[in-house]
């Protein structure tokens, strides 16, 4: 006899994880299926966590060995130890495992261990080292995504993807990075503070797609000085390991001998043998799998969050979107406001956005302010010595109401929370310029690039 369920949560990832403990929390009893031993999905395992802790470590690594003199600290002899490096970083990814492991049983969630398929309405089968058959009236899809690859890419060898580059075993002499994204950008940096020479082949004429395009070519400047060579506009044709060393061929290029070649062109949907199919649902002609405003999908009673229902693919973006699935399910209300959700590609110094950018407004014809303010001019960033950057505040011309912010700059990741949650409430930048920002902080930027939207920033 199966084992009944109110809801079955296939993928333990960050949409998931989130929406079995939520669900839980709501009075459901829930299953989460998983197939691998540790939850937390891509994003804990072998993505978000453990390449912010090579990031970390690796600029601890070259400021020791080129940035504290300016302090008056002065260090000789700094050398790399890259297996306590990895250690630290495994320590990381562990500790925050167990702790998810601490809340599905706090929250009462059953965990199962194996790779769950549709069976039916309300039927999960789980393959796994105790094969299972589930029910549940409600089956929610978070399976994830996983690396994208290009035509002519054999992976093998010193050819491979993110998860490879979280744990090279050496640092290489050359590594050639395919795609300018935050995943290629952010590792190529960490091996580039290492010690490695890094090659970036971008087949766009920009990097960071998607980010608002003056504060993309800022950052190109920025990584460029700082030694990524960055190509854009190159469409690789081949990469392949052969035997000493890898090649990778592009249009219009002499062939690249390197060390090790990191694809991260993007990513697309894990759906393969979920059953979906079976159960009447058609995916995508990309992947993905189709659902209404309450993450429903053509099937009542299944529904899907998380990469696997389209873009942006963010871990935070899947936490919101579980938690207001189900939500909706348990109270008939759940909510994700689509301009709300933040992005951020930790370089440095970081580059971090929320709503729409100045090519997207000027595209839909809104009318709109921009003011910008740079972070030279701020004395925290003159303390830190971390000046490079600016952040960009745009706001609609008649209402003044706050449409998109973009930041180049230190910690823009953290700094980016505050131009959410006034987007969130609905903010215009008067707003903002009028709320009172401790002396000296970083977040001053921000008000005065709210100010500058007005015409009247102080410092500028």
């Amino acid at each position: 006899m199966a084992d009944a369920y109110d809801l079955i949560v296939i993928g333990g990832g960050p949409g998931g994880y989130v929406a079995a403990i939520r669900a839980a929390q709501l009075g459901m009893r829930v299953a989460c299926v998983e197939r691998e031993e540790g939850l937390g999905g891509t994003c804990l395992r072998i993505g978000c966590i453990p390449s912010k802790a090579l990031l970390e470590s690796s600029m601890r690594f070259e400021e020791a060995r080129k940035g504290l003199a300016v302090h008056g600290v002065r260090v000789e002899g700094v050398s790399l130890d890259l297996p306590a490096l990895m250690q630290r970083k495994a320590r990381i990814v562990k500790g925050l495992i167990s702790g998810i492991d601490f809340l599905f049983k706090k929250n009462k969630v059953t965990r199962v261990l194996g790779t769950g398929r549709l069976a039916g309405a309300g039927r999960v089968e789980v393959d796994g080292p105790s094969p299972t058959v589930l029910e549940a009236p409600r089956v929610l899809i978070a399976t994830g995504s996983r690396p994208a690859s290009l035509p002519g890419v054999v992976f093998g060898g010193g050819v491979g993807t993110s998860t490879e580059a979280l744990s090279y075993p050496e640092v290489p002499g050359h590594l050639v990075v395919i795609g300018a994204g935050a995943i290629g950008l952010e590792l190529g940096s960490v091996w580039r503070r290492l010690g490695a020479r890094v090659t970036v082949l971008e087949y766009l004429d920009r990097i960071l797609p998607g980010t608002d395009a003056d504060i993309a070519q800022k950052a190109r400047k920025v990584l460029a000085r700082q030694g990524l060579d960055v190509h854009l506009g190159v469409r690789v044709t081949s990469a392949r390991d052969v035997g000493e060393g890898c090649v990778v061929e592009a249009e219009g290029m002499d062939p690249i001998r390197c060390d090790r070649v990191l694809v991260a062109v993007g990513r697309v949907p894990f759906t393969e043998g979920l059953g979906l199919q079976a159960v009447g649902i058609e995916v995508t002609p990309r992947g993905f799998i189709p659902v209404n405003e309450r993450f429903e999908t053509a099937v009542p009673g299944i529904f899907a969050v998380g990469d696997v229902v389209g873009h942006p693919m963010l871990a935070h973006k899947a936490h919101e979107e579980g938690i207001a699935c189900v939500e909706g399910i348990a109270t008939g209300h759940g909510h994700v406001n689509r301009d709300g959700i933040p992005a951020v590609c930790y370089t440095e110094p970081e580059v971090a956005s929320v709503g729409r950018t100045e090519e997207q407004l000027r595209e839909a014809g809104v009318e709109y302010r921009a003011g910008s303010f740079p972070f030279r001019a701020n004395g925290r960033a003159q303390s830190l010595g971390e000046t490079e950057g600016e952040v960009k505040v745009l706001a609609d011309a008649r209402t003044d109401r706050i449409l998109g912010v973009h930041i180049l700059g230190p910690r823009a990741g953290d700094l980016i929370a505050e131009a959410v949650a006034a987007m969130e409430f609905g903010a215009s930048s008067e707003d903002l310029a009028r709320t009172c920002h401790a002396h000296p902080t970083l977040p001053e930027v921000l008000r005065e690039a709210a100010l500058a939207a007005l015409g009247r920033a102080i410092h500028a």
